[in-house]
């Protein structure tokens, strides 16, 4: 029996997508691959370097809590999404799959989980600021914003699960 939509749960789906954007452009790999072949100048090059907003990192001469609050974030939105895609039924709910709803409602899941992801990390950085908090909310919402289309595709079509 072949795999359908059917037995997609949109929690899932954008979980998992969430992961895998969050393991292969939050990536140290990627990073150096971003600075170093891309523009900031350019429209295609400031996305490519966004992707990697939520960047996990093993080792660095930054301090070990800067390194955690770094990882963290990363694993925040991952962990976020999925609360969040679990939170908004509306759209999984309604009669019609695949409808603008569950996009916005998939996409809206990552802006939320992008801005506090962000908010949380930087609560505890070394020398943390409730300035530093807001610009890192903002700077996950940004995030959120523009990457999140990829969330709410992945949700279409997906089913809300048993309860």
């Amino acid at each position: 029996m072949a795999l359908t939509n059917r037995y997609k749960t949109t929690t899932g789906a954008g979980t998992l997508t969430a992961l895998v954007l969050v393991l292969v452009f939050g990536s140290p790999w990627y990073a150096d691959w971003a600075r170093d072949n891309t523009d900031a100048g350019t429209a295609g090059g400031w996305f490519l370097r966004l992707l990697n907003w939520p960047a996990w990192r093993f080792d660095s001469n930054d301090s070990v809590q800067d390194v955690f609050a770094a990882d963290l974030k990363a694993i925040l939105v991952v962990a976020l999404t999925a609360l969040f895609l679990h939170l908004l039924p509306g759209s999984q709910l309604a009669r019609a799959r695949g409808t603008l709803s569950q996009l916005l409602a998939g996409w809206s899941a990552y802006v939320f989980a992008g801005a506090f992801a962000g908010l949380l990390a930087a609560l505890i950085v070394s020398n943390p600021s409730l300035l530093g908090a807001f610009e890192a909310a903002g700077a996950g919402a940004g995030y959120g914003f523009f990457v999140g289309w990829i969330i709410g595709i992945a949700t279409l079509g997906g089913w809300r699960g048993p309860r």
